[in-house]
């Protein structure tokens, strides 16, 4: 029996709206915080001021339906409550 494959992030990001370097910070905040319990972390490019996030394919973040760009805390918090509900975040979990 083989162990599931680590599950995979995509960043769909704007390039008309040049919204590159808001998905590869949060693609670096993502891969610090789980490093080698994330496959990848990809970054799309995309048109039409689409900014979505993916876990293995499902739509975590929106930008349209959720108002806005995910902060550092609220993208790390999906991710975990996906990849390892019981797992602490440290500071990020606090109040």
């Amino acid at each position: 029996m083989t162990a599931p494959a680590a599950p995979t992030i995509s960043i769909t990001y704007c390039t008309q709206c040049q919204w590159l370097l808001r998905a590869a910070w949060m693609a670096q905040e993502l891969l610090s915080t789980f490093s080698t319990d994330l496959g990848q972390v990809a970054l799309v490019p995309g048109t039409g001021g689409i900014f979505q996030i993916r876990y293995d394919g499902d739509l975590i973040w929106d930008r349209k339906a959720d108002g806005g760009f995910p902060d550092a805390k609220a993208l790390k918090q999906r991710v975990r409550d996906r990849l390892d509900p019981g797992r602490d975040l440290g500071h990020v979990d606090r109040p």
